[in-house]
């Protein structure tokens, strides 16, 4: 039937990635993978101890980008990014900032924003 066989997981060595900043008004959720995609490792201002309206500030999105970036490079040896960003919050630059000064190389940084084409139909006007 089912074997137990013990998963052995070899150490990868990454050397340069992908890091998502999704950055809403409320949060800031940032993302590191490798180039196929795979997750590296996640962080948010929630995951460093920010709660409620604190999330949304700029240095808590700094302070969350710092943790996951060290936490990586520790444990894969990433070296530089390219940066995608998606989100009018106020994390955008910090984030980036953050990612920039735990020794990161930022090779691109490209604004991944959703922008509406005439989509969905706005509500009625009130009454007056």
């Amino acid at each position: 039937m089912a074997e137990n066989k013990a998963k052995t997981k070899a150490k990868k060595n990454v050397q340069s990635g992908i890091a998502t900043i999704q950055s809403t008004f409320n949060n800031t959720i940032i993302s590191l993978t490798d180039e196929q995609g795979e997750v590296l490792g996640q962080g948010s201002p929630a995951r460093v101890g920010y709660k409620g309206a604190k999330r949304s500030t700029a240095y808590a999105a700094t302070r969350a980008a710092t943790e996951v970036a060290e936490r990586v490079i520790k444990k894969y040896g990433l070296k530089e990014v390219k940066v995608f960003i998606k989100g009018p919050g106020a994390g955008r630059n910090a984030a980036v900032k953050g990612l920039d000064a735990c020794g990161l190389k930022i090779t691109m940084l490209t604004d991944r924003t959703p922008i509406p084409h005439n989509g969905c139909r706005p509500r009625k006007a009130p009454r007056k």
